[in-house]
């Protein structure tokens, strides 16, 4: 290459010292970079021959290579948790608040947003690895989707996650080690809000009424007597809460994932829950029972300290809302306001759906029914958006959408408006 390169240097400048122009340099040149070009053609050719023989000769499906490669890469180790170390989601922290009173001092203004309420970081996400059903991957991104639109209009932040921090605390608690990060990593954040990614916001206006749980530290959607007097397991839901960045709710995440590490530990504390909660079934632990329990049985501690909300839809069940959305489109409205017989649920969860897993036949639960009744939920929260854009969807078991208002040249009104 050297060579070449001094050779052209000459020739150039001999070229350019006579004034004229070398045609056989030129030439010698083309025909060189034309050779080069068809090597690289035919060489193109046979890798293309080599990998259509190796896709289509050998008889071996590769459709879903692509997904098996995926599946390996995330693939997880079972581990469990040997009960007799004591399980720590972290360093100890004992001093949080003062460390975040003197942060926010050295950062004013950091822990409010734009419009200076309360700073809010809402917190959902999803296995590490794809949905057996094609359609649940899908569905993900929509009730992603669904977030993102209500803490735009908000002004809420967002995290999705889809790693497990702590092997050990996967399945129902892998909500716990990264609530945790969370309030850490954030002093900026007053408040935490956890969401399953199977709940969807369907009132896009109403707004969580912060101020009313001042002096409360967590806020779920449940009633009193189901978790204090009666022990019911279902007397709260963890699909949807808010967490106060404080020292009480890093103690508490350390009590509550006491009861969340694999093996043994969790199913011995599944079978404390069983015992000691109302119409508990028999199975593994699960962060919602443990709660139950934690809350019941030290009150003094723990419940004092947190609001069973039930005046709205924190968590509403879908079975008994998502059929009745045109009754309430016609009679009810957003925002929380009208009668209670027609007013939007602000969360619907689909409780029980596993639209990320494997078909689950006809029963109540049936992969084809949520599928749908998402669709609907997904519809009727997004009309709420459109409808800003000038569009909706004729009816909500559809994604089509259609106009909904004439186009004018004057979309503001600012020259409409009536001058004095």
């Amino acid at each position: 290459m050297a060579s070449m390169k001094e050779k052209s240097g000459s020739t150039a400048s001999v070229s350019a010292a006579s004034g004229g122009t070398n045609p056989g340099f030129f030439s010698g040149k083309t025909l060189h970079k034309t050779m080069h070009n068809s090597r690289i053609t035919i060489l193109c050719g046979i890798v293309t021959i080599l990998v259509l023989r190796g896709t289509i000769g050998s008889g071996v499906d590769k459709r879903n290579a692509f997904r098996d490669l995926v599946e390996e890469e995330f693939e997880e180790i079972e581990v469990e948790w040997d009960p007799a170390v004591p399980f720590r989601l972290g360093a100890k922290i004992t001093n949080w608040d003062e460390q975040r009173e003197r942060w926010i001092a050295n950062h004013p203004g950091a822990n409010t947003n734009l419009q200076g309420k309360e700073r809010m970081l809402l917190v959902t996400g999803s296995q590490p690895k794809q949905c057996d059903n094609p359609m649940g991957n899908f569905q993900l991104v929509k009730a992603l989707k669904n977030k993102i639109d209500y803490c735009r209009l908000h002004d809420i932040d967002i995290f999705y996650n889809i790693a497990h921090l702590d092997i050990e605390m996967a399945g129902f608690w892998a909500k716990l080690p990264l609530l945790r990060k969370l309030l850490i990593a954030h002093p900026e954040v007053e408040w935490i809000w956890w969401m399953d990614s199977d709940a969807l916001f369907t009132d896009m206006t109403f707004e969580i009424p912060i101020e009313k749980y001042k002096g409360y530290n967590m806020v779920l959607h449940g009633e009193e007597d189901k978790v204090f007097d009666q022990k019911s397991w279902l007397g709260l839901n963890t699909g949807s809460f808010l967490f106060r960045n404080c020292q009480w709710s890093l103690d508490l995440l350390e009590v509550w994932a006491q009861m969340g590490p694999k093996g043994a530990v969790r199913a011995e504390a599944g079978k404390l829950l069983t015992a000691t909660l109302a119409g508990r079934p028999a199975f593994e632990a699960d962060d919602q029972s443990a709660l139950v329990y934690f809350l019941a049985t030290d009150r003094e501690r723990w419940g004092s300290k947190v609001f069973l909300e039930h005046s709205y839809c924190l968590h509403g069940y879908w079975v008994m809302l998502v059929e009745r959305f045109e009754e309430l489109m016609q009679f009810g409205s957003p925002g929380g306001g009208g009668s209670e017989q027609y007013r939007w649920p602000f969360v619907t969860h689909f409780v029980g759906c596993k639209p990320c897993g494997s078909d689950r036949g006809k029963d109540s639960y049936a992969t084809d029914r949520c599928l749908k009744h998402m669709e609907r939920a997904f519809n009727f929260a997004d009309n709420q958006v459109l409808e800003h854009y000038g569009f909706q969807h004729p009816t909500l078991n559809t994604a089509r959408i259609h106009s909904i208002r004439n186009e004018t040249s004057d979309p503001l009104g600012v020259f409409n408006l009536v001058t004095r």
